[in-house]
Formats: C-alpha cells, structure tokens, sequence
C-alpha cells in the first residue's frame, strides 16, 4: 500500500508546469531563500552527496621507489561526517591474503560506532602498516598496502609508509607544547605554533569558565591548543587535554610502519586502564570523547527550557496486556516504549514545528518524522532511529526496535541507522527513574525524556462532586530550543503527546 504523503511527493517530482525565464528563476530562487520557511523531504536529502553505508577505504595508487611492484595504498577513510580519526579495532585478512570488493578487511571504531572496512578493489595484502588496536589515526593515513599479483608480496617485507610521513605531522604537532612546559624561558614556546597560535602578546587568550577548569586542574593553559574564535581556549578543550595520552599516541603516528608488537603494546598502554593510589583512569574511547563534545557544546550554545506533563497510562496498560495477548503466538511483545514512539512521531505530525532543526541561517522542517531513541551500550550512549515512525504500527515498530537495539549494543549498526533522525525519545522508567530532563541532540530542537510510572490518587469530577480513584501516571519532560521552539508551540506538542497516551485507540486511526 502506498501512502499519501509518498504519491504527494511523487506527484511535485512529476509536475509539467511551465518553467519561468532562467532571469526571473535566478530572482526569484534568491528572495524566497531569505523569506520562506525551508521544507525538506527525504528524497532531497538523500539525493545530497552523503557518506554510504558501506565503510569503503580510500585508495591510490602509488609506486613511491623502483625496487617495488605497482601497489596500492589504503589509506583510513572517514566513515562518519564527523570523523576525523579512529581506531583499528581488528584485522580480519591477515597479510598474504586474497580480497575481493565487499570483502572486511578490519573493524574500525569511530566516533560513533564499530564499523566494517571494506574492500573496493580485488588482490593481495602486501602489507599492514598499522597493527589492530592502534587508536588516533588520522583519516587518509595509509593501514594496508595492495597488489595485484601474490608474487610480489614477499617484496614488500621490509616496506615502510614514507607516504604517511606528511599526515603524521599535523597530527603529532599539538602535542609539541606538552615538552617545553618545564621550561620557564619565554623563548621556548615561540616556535611552536601552536602555543603561539592563541597567545597575544604572551597573554593565553582563554575564556572565564577555561580558566577556572584549569586551575581547578592543575594544567598549564600554555600547553592547550584552542578551538574557539581566533584558537582562543574554551572550557570543552581543557576538559579534552590529555597530555599523557598525546605522548603515547605521538610514536604510534611518526612510526606507522613499526613492526606489529611494539604497535600492538603502545595500543595497549594507550587503551588500558590505569590503576595507583586507589584511583583508575579509565582511557576515553572515540565514542565517549564525541559524547562528551556534542552534549558540552549542546547545553552551551542551545538555550535549553523544558515543559513536564503527567499522563495516565492505565488504558495503554490494558491495551498493551491484550494486544500483547494475541500476539503471543507470533512471538510479537509490544513495550510501552513503542507506544510512546508511535505517540510522539503523530504528536510531531500534528505539531509540526517540533519536526524541526536549527541551520543557523534558517530552520528547516521535516516533511516526514524519523524518531532517534536513545540505547545505552557498553561503549556508550548511541540513537537508532525508527524511520516513518508516524505511519508504522505499533507491531513494526516493535520489530524495529528490537532489531536495532541489539545491533547497536553488538556495535553492528551501518552509519545510515544511527545518523539524521528529526526527534528524540530517552527513556529511563526501566530504572525506576520518576523523571529527569534531557539534553537536547543538535541539530534536533527537542527531546523527550520518560520516567517510570507509578501510582498516584487523582481527583475525578462528576456531577456529583468531586471522587476520588488511584491511576498509573507517567511524568514526561520535553527539553526545548529555544531558538526553533516557543513555550506555547512545546505546550501545544505535549498536550497532543498526551491525548494520544491517555487515549491510546486513537493511535490506531
């Protein structure tokens, strides 16, 4: 069965009208970008360029010295928009190894999950330049080397990566500051460009809340290098600075091509926790360094609000107890969780200007509602998403959640899963949690935080008066940008959200 917004949206693709004069296009195109609210469907979204679900690797083609065979260099690729190194969790081909296209060569932890590497070319292994548990690499740093022909592998025995010595060095420059902190002379840091780069006039440029982490800290801003305007040091870098950890990981960037056990222990003292005097650091993963990142980042520039609601939930209760009944023997068991998604993905369609996300220069609002529900895992907190939620049955989107739940715990999700979503659901009433406020995912405006349900005596008035009777009661609590989002547009969505839960048979029409 097709649905009605998918004819609508085929129909404005098929549309014959006469076109206006290429002059008055150009015009016309321009203004209505300054004035008119900007609709995106998912068809023009995924028509942008778009990094695929398929981790491929970068190659090409190098012959950097005579004496060996025509190879390819693979290179680390970016398997996330926002990736910018990652770790080699494990190798899948050992060298000497045959692959073909669509082969898994490694597993790759990035800044959001565990991804297969892929082959995109057929041959050999020739080599691996960089052994499993190496973390930091840079995207574009050459890992493997490929021939075409099983005989001159044994060439590149003794091979070293002398292509990855111009990645290596922007890499290993930040940490360059970390060496002269014991040197009080002023003329030390004034060739390291990065110490140079947010000082003035030998003054560290900082803001109030950088200075106070660092003090409270103990670190020396000199040796931070800063991401705010003009390098200028914000609270997230001194968080982020990890001297020890950059001395390790420098030897593993200059040296790709060490040989696979002095590789392999650096990743092990780089990855495994340290324990003196009673304390444990824990190393952070690239997950949890992009966790910490995007939620610091979120609660300083998005002004936050949140609006909470209480909802009886007896009659979801008594809906959910029959129709989990009659589907017994299909092994179908649905959650209060599903109904939640169903109810907030119509309260999204009803309030559309919740379906919305800040761009900066203008708020785009979805024409379709893909829900993000946060799982938490070993590695992390991560947010698959049940697409069309809206127009999905409570059925499948139980089989939905279930399926991806497990993939994202086992970190076997593919980007497209896990990346995009237009509205968030966390839900934390398994933990007996009452109620709590979330913190809003950019580039969504809100997100919906679910407590636990428990029972409470409310008032009923009748003709008679007032009565008395005990109910289930559900606190949820939207967390709001202020930028996209007005107080009485977030109001306006709960009181849809709630309709739709105390009244759950609506969910059906």
């Amino acid at each position: 069965m097709i649905s009605t917004r998918s004819v609508s949206r085929r129909a404005r693709s098929n549309s014959s009208a006469p076109r206006p004069s290429s002059s008055r296009l150009v015009v016309s195109r321009f203004i209505s970008s300054l004035t008119a609210p900007k609709h995106v469907s998912r068809t023009q979204l995924q028509s942008r360029p778009n990094i695929s679900q398929t981790a491929s690797p970068q190659l090409s083609s190098a012959r950097p010295f005579s004496t060996y065979p025509d190879h390819i260099v693979v290179t680390m690729p970016a398997l996330s928009p926002t990736m910018t190194k990652g770790l080699l969790a494990s190798w899948k081909k050992n060298e000497g190894d045959s692959v073909k296209p669509g082969d898994v060569m490694a597993e790759v932890e990035t800044d959001k999950a565990t991804v297969a590497f892929e082959s995109v070319e057929s041959g050999y292994i020739a080599k691996i330049l960089t052994a499993h548990g190496s973390n930091e690499i840079p995207v574009g740093q050459p890992v493997a080397i490929l021939v075409e022909d099983v005989n001159d592998v044994a060439a590149f025995k003794n091979y070293t990566a002398q292509v990855s010595a111009p990645v290596a060095a922007p890499a290993a420059t930040p940490a360059v500051p970390a060496k002269p902190a014991s040197t009080p002379s002023p003329a030390s840091p004034a060739p390291s460009s990065p110490s140079s780069q947010h000082q003035s006039g030998g003054r560290v440029i900082a803001s109030p809340l950088a200075k106070k982490l660092a003090s409270e800290k103990g670190v020396d801003l000199a040796q931070i290098q800063g991401t705010g305007p003009n390098n200028r040091i914000v609270a997230a870098d001194v968080h982020e600075f990890q001297p020890t950890a950059k001395a390790q990981a420098q030897p593993t960037v200059a040296a790709p091509a060490a040989p696979a056990a002095p590789a392999t222990s650096a990743a092990t003292a780089a990855t495994t926790a340290t324990t003196a005097a009673g304390i444990i650091d824990i190393p952070l993963s690239n997950i949890r360094k992009v966790i910490a990142n995007r939620l610091t980042e979120s609660k300083q520039k998005i002004p936050h609000y949140y609006l909470t609601v209480e909802c009886n939930v007896d009659k979801i209760m008594k809906l959910r107890a029959d129709l989990n009944q009659k589907l017994e023997k299909e092994g179908v068991k649905l959650s209060v969780n599903d109904f939640i998604i169903k109810a907030a993905a119509l309260a999204c369609r009803k309030v559309p200007a919740v379906n919305s996300s800040w761009q900066e220069s203008f708020i785009r609002q979805y024409d379709y509602v893909d829900v993000s529900v946060a799982v938490s895992t070993d590695a992390g907190l991560i947010t698959p998403i049940i697409k069309d939620a809206d127009i999905k049955g409570l059925k499948t989107i139980a089989g939905d959640m279930k399926d991806l739940a497990s993939r994202a715990r086992a970190n076997k999700l593919l980007p497209a899963e896990y990346q995009g979503g237009t509205f968030t659901i966390s839900n934390l009433g398994m933990f007996g949690v009452s109620s709590f406020n979330a913190i809003v995912n950019p580039p969504q405006s809100c997100i919906l935080a679910v407590g636990s349900a428990s029972q409470k005596v409310i008032a009923n008035q009748t003709k008679e008066g007032s009565t008395f009777s005990v109910a289930q009661v559900m606190n949820v609590s939207l967390s709001c940008d202020h930028r996209v989002v007005d107080g009485a547009v977030g109001a306006q969505w709960l009181q849809q959200f709630q309709a739709y839960i105390e009244d759950p048979t609506t969910l059906l029409l």
